[in-house]
């Protein structure tokens, strides 16, 4: 205890790092005071079946990943996930399409105009989404809408303010990326899932002790010890990693080369992250999005819009893995690292330099992704599993899948990029005091 607060001190003394840190909070209560905010027209107490819709099934999900905007209506209903899902179509170009492989080895400028099309592709999709939730909106709650005003006429209006919602969301996401602390639309999503908790928390332990065949508070204990269980091994996860020796040559004469020390490249278990998980959640929302506004839908396409269903949860797994193996082939690249290595002298012990180290790395990195895939998966479908011994389906999300992962991931990155604004600026402070006060140079 005695040493978190001095680590808070240190934050607080860190004049920049303190700066970032309440930036992140100002913007990340500018997002939720949005989420409160109803779009113009709408009476919030008439959309009680609107809130009744999202209480269960895929629905709640979405409500989770907007922070309960979607159920309130607000100006930030339709929140990130239309800007994840261009951004999945655009890594999929990437590796698909010859004009966007090229355009991704441009270096900086590359990224820049694939980002710019990500945003054109993120408006598409809002045009598409937010009449989708505006039919939606009314089907389920049209008294909603105050007296006086058309249906028709509120349309577009609402169209425009629910688009420009969502693009002000990623807005936000990159400021706090670029001015504050961590990445910015990982924080938004973990924000908007942290919200619902308290909420879910209280109606778990309501359930429980006011019904006998509940368990009490015994099984409410054993399902925190559970949670707390599922959450070590989430975070023992992300920080996994299995380190592949590299050894540095000192100096090279003739066909000789003298050893140098012995480094380590950690290839993490988890490598890509919450990336993964995020663009399979994104994917299963198509269903939903292709039947909720009709009168129905195939049996098919019904299970996949039940998170709770076998067939759903075999998909959903799948596409965990699949993404897993994507997004690490596309982050790391074992040619540039054997490349990279082989200009430094350095090799990897009993390996030829060149080709046969890229193909090494490769086959660990494989190795390695395999069983992380695995079990993000299995961690991925833990809600499913938790809710077959009757626990509400709003606090099951934080046994596992898609909250748990998010928010155990955001927090270790958010929380290393402090660590490093701490070291850095610790490293700093030593300049100041030493070489950087004589010639009158700050370091801040």
């Amino acid at each position: 205890m005695k040493k978190f607060i001095e680590t808070l001190k240190n934050i607080w003394k860190v004049e920049d790092l303190r700066q970032r840190i309440l930036i992140t909070i100002l913007f990340i209560a500018i997002y939720r005071f949005g989420s409160f905010v109803t779009l113009p027209g709408i009476d919030h107490a008439g959309l009680s079946k609107m809130t009744e819709q999202t209480e269960n099934g895929l629905m709640a999900l979405l409500d989770m990943f907007s922070g309960g905007a979607f159920s309130h209506a607000s100006i930030f209903a339709l929140g990130i996930m239309p800007y994840i899902s261009a951004s999945i179509v655009m890594q999929l170009l990437a590796v698909a399409v010859p004009y966007f492989q090229k355009m991704q080895r441009e270096g900086e400028s590359g990224r820049k105009k694939i980002s710019w099309y990500t945003r054109i592709l993120t408006v598409a999709i809002l045009l598409f989404q937010a009449p989708s939730y505006l039919i939606n909106l009314k089907m389920q709650s049209g008294g909603a809408l105050a007296a006086g005003i058309d249906w028709t006429t509120f349309m577009v209006p609402a169209t425009i303010i629910l688009a420009a919602g969502s693009m002000f969301i990623l807005w936000l996401g990159e400021r706090i990326t670029d001015k504050g602390v961590g990445n910015g639309i990982s924080i938004i999503i973990m924000i908007g899932i942290i919200a619902r908790l308290p909420e879910a928390f209280l109606k778990e332990f309501n359930a429980r002790v006011s019904h006998a065949e509940g368990g009490g508070l015994v099984m409410f204990i054993i399902e925190i010890l559970v949670l707390f269980a599922v959450v070590c091994a989430a975070i023992l996860l992300v920080q996994a990693v299995r380190k592949v020796p590299v050894q540095y040559a000192r100096r090279v004469q003739g066909n000789k080369t003298y050893g140098g020390a012995r480094q380590y490249i950690p290839l993490k278990l988890f490598a890509a992250n919450v990336m993964p998980i995020i663009f399979a959640q994104a994917l299963m929302f198509i269903p939903l999005a292709i039947v909720q506004y009709s009168a129905g839908g195939s049996t098919l396409i019904s299970k996949l819009m039940d998170h709770t269903s076998l067939l759903y949860n075999i998909v959903f797994a799948v596409l965990i893995i699949a993404f897993t193996y994507f997004y690490t082939a596309i982050t790391l690249n074992p040619t540039q690292m054997a490349e990279d290595m082989k200009r430094n002298n350095g090799f990897i012990p009993g390996v030829k330099p060149g080709k046969p180290t890229a193909d090494y790395i490769d086959t660990i990195m494989s190795r390695i992704t395999l069983p992380g895939s695995l079990f993000i998966a299995f961690i991925a479908v833990m809600p499913a599993i938790v809710s077959l011994f009757n626990v509400e389906q709003s606090f099951a999300q934080f046994f596992g899948g898609t909250s748990l992962l998010i928010l155990v991931g955001v927090v270790i990155d958010t929380l290393q990029q402090i660590q490093n604004h701490l070291m850095m600026r610790h490293y700093d402070g030593l300049l100041k005091a030493g070489h950087t006060r004589g010639n009158g140079v700050s370091a801040y």
